[in-house]
This record gives structure tokens, sequence and C-alpha cells, in this order.
């Protein structure tokens, strides 16, 4: 008997008609996850190129696709040890990991959202996310994250974003003194 394998293309043929779809957002996160459980139960979907950290650092960030649509695509290689704070996204998001697991730590915000400079987080819970794990990460409501590597190998996840990362302006927390500082991605570690 022959085992088929979902491949990436098919994942992004899949993601891009549902995203072109505009279904709700419980239907997008119901039927995405399932495509990407399936992509990512298939580690030899993703090349090899893409599963491991840049050349001389810890952490890798690899676009894998982006559509007119708005749909991106990319793998995220965290190293041995690796960490990023607390920050959003300011878009639906669905990461799945590949390989190895992190340690994901989800914050609600508790002040009131008045002041852009300031920020009151409270940890909401803490999550061994595992290969095949799917995380889901919902605008204004359940998006603010860090992830830790405590590990002593790469961890690879795939990470699939209903915007373009790149100029998104997003915002980092600082747990101690509350202050925000906002940024953008500019670029990947592949382009």
């Amino acid at each position: 008997m022959t085992t088929v394998k979902y491949a990436l293309d098919e994942f992004i043929y899949d993601m891009s008609r549902l995203v072109d779809e505009q279904p709700d957002q419980g239907t997008l996160f119901d039927r995405g996850s399932i495509y990407l459980e399936r992509l990512i139960n298939n580690a030899s979907a993703i090349p090899q190129e893409y599963s491991v950290p840049a050349v001389g650092k810890n952490h890798g960030t690899y676009l894998l696709h982006y559509g007119d649509n708005g749909l991106l695509v990319t793998s995220v290689v965290w190293g041995p040890g690796d960490h990023i704070g607390p920050h959003d996204h300011r878009t639906w998001g669905m990461i799945g990991v590949v390989g190895n697991g992190i340690t994901e730590t989800r914050f609600r915000r508790m002040d009131d959202g008045e002041r852009d400079d300031y920020a009151v987080l409270e940890r909401d819970r803490v999550n061994l996310v595992k290969p095949g794990d799917v995380s889901l990460l919902i605008p204004d409501v359940d998006e603010i994250h860090q992830m830790d590597n405590h590990t002593d190998r790469p961890t690879v996840e795939i990470h699939v974003y209903g915007n373009d990362l790149r100029g998104l302006e997003r915002s980092s927390y600082d747990l101690e003194s509350g202050a925000i500082k906002h940024f953008a991605t500019t670029r990947f570690s592949n382009c």
C-alpha cells in the first residue's frame, strides 16, 4: 500500500482557495487547521534549507509563499535556547510545529488599551507545543505570546498568516515596565 503525503504546494493551493472564499473566522481556523496538521505531519514537505537556522544565526524565518489574497506562509526555525518576548501579530495566524517542540506563553492585556505606549499584561497560560500541534492567533482576542526553545535542538514550525508581516506594524511588550515598542518585519532570512 502506498502512503500519499501532503505536499507544500497542495497546502498552499488548499489554503489559498480557503482564504479566497472569505469564510468566517471559525471556518477558516477549522478547515485551515486540518490542512496545516496534514502538512506538518509530513516533515519532508518542507525543503531542508528551510528547516535549519540561517547561516551564522540561531534563528531563521523563511518565506515559503505570499499570495495576492494576503496569505503568507513561512517556515520558522527556533535554535536551541532561542527566545522572543511577548509580541502580537495584528492578523489571524496558525502555527504548526513540524519538529521538536516549543514553549508558548500566552498573555492577556489587562488595561483598557487606550495608551499606545503602555500595556499591562497578565500571563494566561503556558503550553509545550509539540510536533503535529497547531496554535491559533486571534487578533485582539488571543494573539499576544512569547516563544521559548528550552531544548538543545532546533524547533521547526510553519506559520500561516492572513497578511504579509513585512511592513505590518506590530507591537512587542516589556513585562516589567509595561512599555510597548512598535516594529515591523522588514525581511525574511531567504529574501
